[in-house]
């Protein structure tokens, strides 16, 4: 990001804030923003993600499509298995920063595994 004459950031352009709400929509669900946490610790097809984030597989499908068609996961094929992965390790990065400063903030210890539902999400 550029800075602007005063030394400050420039204001990004319109489409860029247009995309980034909209990112940020995306995971304001707490079971996207879950299926997001889980998969940035490692890729995982859709029964697995059921389990862990504790969805139904037709709910945890339709988020998946969601941030699929968003850019936000990606996935590929495993013999006879959909297998999901964070597309954008910046996406990953973010994830981390805010649940770990919420986790900071709510007491846990670092480095200790927080589930999003701890959390109040």
């Amino acid at each position: 990001m550029s800075t602007g004459a005063d030394g400050g950031f420039q204001d990004p352009p319109a489409e860029v804030l247009a995309q980034a709400a909209a990112a940020f929509g995306l995971l304001a669900t707490p079971a996207r923003l879950h299926i997001v946490w889980a998969l940035a610790q490692g890729e995982s097809d859709v029964t697995g993600l059921a389990e862990r984030v504790g969805g139904t597989l037709p709910s945890v499908s339709q988020h998946l499509t969601k941030l699929k068609l968003a850019g936000l996961v990606r996935s590929r094929r495993e013999g006879r298995r959909q297998v999901y992965l964070v597309d954008d390790p910046g996406v990953v990065t973010v994830v981390r920063l805010m649940v770990g400063q919420l986790a900071e903030r709510a007491g846990y210890p670092a480095g200790q595994p927080v589930r999003l539902h701890e959390l109040g999400a």
